[in-house]
């Protein structure tokens, strides 16, 4: 199964992920807290952190102190490249838990390629936490279709998700394909490309018959895409609260292939596969 865009929700290679998330990068202290505290508030049930954010702490935070149930929130976090190496691994993530202040992390990935370790020996350690049941699920971030398949290849269970920036201006086609193909989701990072998309009148046109922003237009874009979940970063509750709202309306297909313009184009073959005319 792929994304419903009705209930947002997507689910691949066993876990089922809501397809909007918070974003929590150049988030700290009680910013951060804040806005995960907003955010789970409006409905939000997938938050995204990371060692190198240094604001696991804020985020379980506002986990903690949230009248929403542990058990409902999807809790992403990332090994830092320089803790590749088996025991760093299984330290940084112990250390991460403590941060967090949780029994179990929902999806673990490693944050980019490292020098560290093979890839090999990380994926191996991450499935021992899975083992361990400190870790439900695994993934990877900024890989390739080469690195993806490699780390699919090492895990004795599946890689749910690569991490990856994907918004109108950078589509990483290739990976899109693969992702459809095997059923693996591609998590959008940076969907909103910096802030850039809020002045484009291309996609603001878009959006006026549903009464949406170009923002609006941009996430709904994603999310209407098969195995694609987004997490973009917002620290005000306007903000965080307008990018909640994009599952009342949906694109033509003749309105995808325009965002899909931004990046020249589609084939007819991954035309085929995202079901556009």
């Amino acid at each position: 199964m792929s994304t419903d865009t009705t209930t947002g929700t997507v689910i691949a290679q066993g876990a089922t992920v809501p397809a909007l998330g918070l974003g929590t990068a150049r988030m700290t202290g009680d910013d951060c807290r804040r806005a995960v505290e907003v955010a789970l508030s409006l409905g939000y049930r997938h938050v995204d952190t990371a060692q190198m954010y240094d604001n696991e702490r804020a985020v379980g935070r506002a986990i903690a102190e949230s009248e929403v149930d542990r058990d409902d929130v999807f809790v992403v976090t990332k090994v830092h490249p320089s803790n590749a190496a088996r025991s760093a691994v299984h330290e940084s993530t112990r250390a991460s838990l403590e941060r967090l202040g949780l029994q179990t992390v929902d999806l673990l990935l490693l944050h980019g390629p490292s020098d560290a370790a093979p890839l090999e020996e990380t994926i191996d350690a991450m499935n021992r936490l899975q083992h361990e049941g400190l870790v439900e699920h695994i993934g990877i971030s900024n890989f390739g279709v080469d690195g993806l398949e490699e780390a699919m290849a090492h895990s004795e269970t599946p890689i749910v998700t690569n991490q990856v920036k994907y918004h109108p201006y950078h589509q990483p086609r290739d990976l899109l394909r693969y992702c459809i193909e095997n059923e693996i989701l591609l998590t959008a990072y940076s969907p909103l490309a910096v802030g850039s998309v809020i002045g484009d009148d291309q996609l603001a046109a878009i959006g006026e018959p549903y009464d949406k922003s170009a923002a609006q237009v941009t996430l709904r874009w994603l999310v209407q895409q098969p195995y694609v979940a987004v997490i973009p970063k917002a620290a005000r509750r306007r903000h965080i609260e307008s990018n909640a709202d994009i599952f009342d309306f949906e694109l033509s297909d003749g309105e995808m292939h325009e965002v899909f313009e931004f990046g020249g184009g589609l084939s007819d073959e991954l035309a085929g596969r995202l079901r556009l005319s």
